[in-house]
């Protein structure tokens, strides 16, 4: 998976994934236009929109309704260091279920990828390109 992100002015951000294009920015109060979501919103969308995925395609399987499922993530700014925490997941299913299918759409939902990843955190390396050379660090 790659994504780009290109600077197209003050704080806002074209980001490519494949054909498709959004654009980051910042609110008003912290020097942008507000015509995007912030990259922590990115983080919570990406994180949502995942769970819902798994939640439907879990609903789908077993033949139940799944048109109305809707997903809010919330999540607290942390200090020291500046990072996201204690997100919270709201999985709104739209039927009732058996207390077994209850438990199989949790369990879907933890299954997500997004929520796995941020569970184990990942290796990341940063490579900064200055000019013709190419500088790696952790």
């Amino acid at each position: 998976m790659e994504v780009k992100v290109k600077h197209l002015s003050q704080v806002k951000f074209a980001i490519q994934a494949r054909h498709h294009t959004i654009v980051s920015d910042q609110p008003l109060d912290n020097g942008g236009a507000d015509e995007g979501m912030t990259p922590p919103e990115f983080l919570l969308a990406s994180l949502g929109s995942c769970a819902a995925f798994y939640a439907v395609q879990f609903l789908k399987t077993r033949n139940l309704e799944h048109h109305d499922v809707e997903v809010t993530v919330t999540a607290e700014k942390l200090r020291q260091p500046a990072r996201l925490g204690n997100f919270v997941i709201h999985v709104a299913c739209p039927v009732t279920l058996t207390p077994e299918q209850t438990e199989g759409l949790m369990r879907s939902v933890h299954h997500c990828l997004v929520h796995s990843t941020l569970l184990t955190p990942p290796q990341m390396e940063i490579k900064l390109a200055l000019g013709d050379a190419v500088l790696a660090g952790s």
